[in-house]
């Protein structure tokens, strides 16, 4: 029977997306094994706790420079030498000391290269696009530049922004689930 493949878990907020994967990725093929936040009151981490997941909490506060703050990261992510990390919600901009050292890929809820970065939701559904979607990258240096695994569209005509937002939510999760599958070749 072939090994499990390791992943790892950033997040910031309410684990929607870490719960999802928890839920939807076969577990003979998988193991999250630790989850990792930079907010304490993610509640994240409460589904970690229940899962019995190794988490921790590395608030960037208590460290000088963003690069010391990866360093810590790229430390404890290391630990577990996953096969993947997975950037699910995780409200941080890398720098290059962990870029360069863990393979990581990133949710980002527009279609890339529209709206980099925050608001995204709202941005795109502004903008003068039929179409906005969710995107599914590889973790580099430039922010929300990585190449693209999976994108998914949707349109916008007829939805309200809280409808919008709320497709935007559930399509995330199944492009992350997707991405992950297709980056470690599981098959369903």
């Amino acid at each position: 029977m072939p090994k499990r493949k390791k992943i790892v878990v950033l997040l910031s907020g309410t684990g929607s997306n870490f719960a999802y994967l928890l839920k939807h990725l076969p577990q003979n093929a998988y193991e999250i094994v630790f989850v990792l936040s930079n907010n304490p009151h993610a509640k994240g981490i409460d589904i970690a706790k229940a899962a019995n997941i190794p988490h921790r909490v590395i608030e960037p506060k208590q460290f000088s420079t963003r690069e010391i703050y990866d360093a810590s990261l790229v430390n404890a992510i290391q630990e577990y030498a996953p096969d993947l990390t997975v950037l699910a919600g995780f409200m941080r901009i890398l720098t290059p000391v962990f870029t360069k050292n863990i393979r990581a890929i990133n949710l980002h809820p527009s279609l890339l290269p529209r709206h980099k970065g925050l608001h995204a939701i709202e941005k795109s559904y502004e903008d003068e696009h039929l179409h906005g979607g969710v995107s599914v990258h590889w973790v580099s240096e430039a922010l929300d530049g990585g190449e693209i695994i999976v994108q998914k569209e949707l349109l916008k005509e007829g939805l309200s922004f809280e409808m919008y937002d709320a497709k935007i939510r559930t399509i995330e999760k199944e492009a992350l689930l997707d991405a992950v599958k297709q980056v470690l070749g599981i098959k369903v």
